[in-house]
């Protein structure tokens, strides 16, 4: 059931431990009413892809993930044909000499197609249903691919040749992503509400902290989201998110650390930065995060 107002989407959200701030949160509820494509940018790690988790299960329907990559192509992300299955069946039509025009038709069926996300999530949207579709990561794939997008997100519908148009009876819930890696073409972004997740301030991301770390200590909490900011306005190839702070706080819980203090963070840096030249940069200046 799609909640009815900004706070009830709040609520449910916070019921799923997902700390969502308020402009987060009208942006969802805009898009589950207005039935229009959630686009959301920010770096790594902020919670983008959490969203679309959230919501599937808020909304009790299927997560159907299109992982996006350079060089993804229709065929991966729409549909295929099983071309083996397809030569096997030709193979036992020949044998059996039913090489007739309707079993040659038999074999160009919705049985023989390899059903990707897209098409999944198009199938999925029938009988009342609203399948989550996210698309995550749209900043990996090529521009073509995009391209192809703007024709999905405006009718939700696939022409497959063999067999006619599939249409959703009534469009999936849909999340893009992106890390900003490349700039999305305005014409796909018009197509949808737009929403920036920023990382957390201080407050937030200790809130953050003690709902996914059962038994933290709050002054490990406050110690780790203080420190965190610190980091991120540092110079670094690749500033730590959420994610980050979510895995720091894991680990230190492994390792019975109830006190952040310079050797607690040297032992684990590798957790929080994954660059060596990161790493020796923050080495330098250990004793500044806990000030």
């Amino acid at each position: 059931m799609i909640p009815a107002t900004t706070e009830d989407v709040a609520a449910a959200f916070a019921e799923r431990s997902y700390e969502a701030d308020r402009s987060l949160s009208v942006a969802v509820h805009l898009s589950l009413q207005l039935g229009r494509p959630l686009f959301l940018e920010g770096e790594a790690g902020v919670g983008k892809t959490e969203v679309a988790k959230v919501l599937a299960d808020l909304m009790d329907e299927p997560l159907i993930r299109l992982q996006c990559y350079e060089g993804l192509d229709v065929g991966h992300a729409l549909y295929e044909w099983d071309y083996a299955r397809q030569m096997l069946a030709i193979r036992l039509m020949e044998a059996s000499g039913s090489g007739s025009v309707d079993a040659v038709s038999d074999i160009m069926s919705h049985e023989f197609l390899v059903v990707r996300p897209l098409l999944e999530a198009v199938e999925a949207a029938r009988d009342g249903r609203r399948p989550v579709l996210l698309i995550d990561e749209l900043d990996r794939a090529d521009e073509e691919f995009e391209a192809y997008l703007l024709e999905l997100l405006s009718d939700f519908q696939v022409t497959i040749p063999e067999l006619g148009t599939i249409r959703a009876e009534q469009p999936p819930i849909v999340i893009l992503t992106s890390n900003r890696t490349r700039e999305i073409h305005d014409a796909l972004k018009r197509r949808c509400i737009y929403h920036w997740i920023d990382y957390p301030d201080y407050e937030r991301e200790v809130a953050i902290v003690k709902r996914k770390i059962a038994g933290i200590a709050p002054s490990l909490a406050e110690s780790l989201a203080a420190a965190m900011a610190k980091l991120r306005t540092m110079d670094l190839f690749k500033p730590p998110g959420v994610a980050e702070t979510l895995d720091w706080a894991a680990a230190l819980s492994v390792l019975g650390t109830e006190t952040l203090d310079v050797e607690a963070i040297d032992e684990t840096l590798g957790v929080v930065l994954k660059y060596r030249d990161d790493i020796d940069k923050v080495r330098i200046l250990l004793p500044t995060l806990i000030e």
